[in-house]
């Protein structure tokens, strides 16, 4: 079965960090951009950011650049997201899957997984 499984979320306070991962099952990451996304309660889900096969190039958006740092290990088949200086408004269910040039979604995995929630308190 081709399944994504996100995990490390948690209850952190404010400035807090958080390492979260997503293992790949059925299906190999090591030819595909990966990336994570995440979705606010009452938000549509958006991208965070992508790191290409080889791990050589990253892309952020604006809104974590210089705050999250993307990494993968494609022997593990896995991507970590490190999450540091935590704010509120990061407070979201987070996804990872394939990424397309335009760091859209691109469903290889099946559908989405079950994500990983993230809460930061004031």
């Amino acid at each position: 079965q081709v399944q994504l499984v996100e995990s490390g979320g948690g209850l952190v306070q404010a400035g807090g960090s958080l390492r979260l991962s997503c293992a790949a099952r059925g299906r190999t990451i090591d030819t595909y951009t990966m990336g994570w996304f995440r979705q606010a309660p009452g938000k549509e889900r958006e991208f965070v950011a992508d790191i290409s096969w080889r791990g050589g190039s990253t892309y952020y958006a604006d809104s974590v650049n210089g705050r999250f740092a993307i990494s993968r290990d494609n022997a593990k088949n896995t991507v970590y997201l490190q999450m540091n200086s935590l704010k509120p408004e990061d407070t979201a269910v987070y996804y990872c899957n394939a990424a397309s040039a335009v760091h859209r979604p691109v469903m290889l995995f099946g559908s989405w997984g079950q994500g990983t929630q993230v809460t930061v308190s004031s």
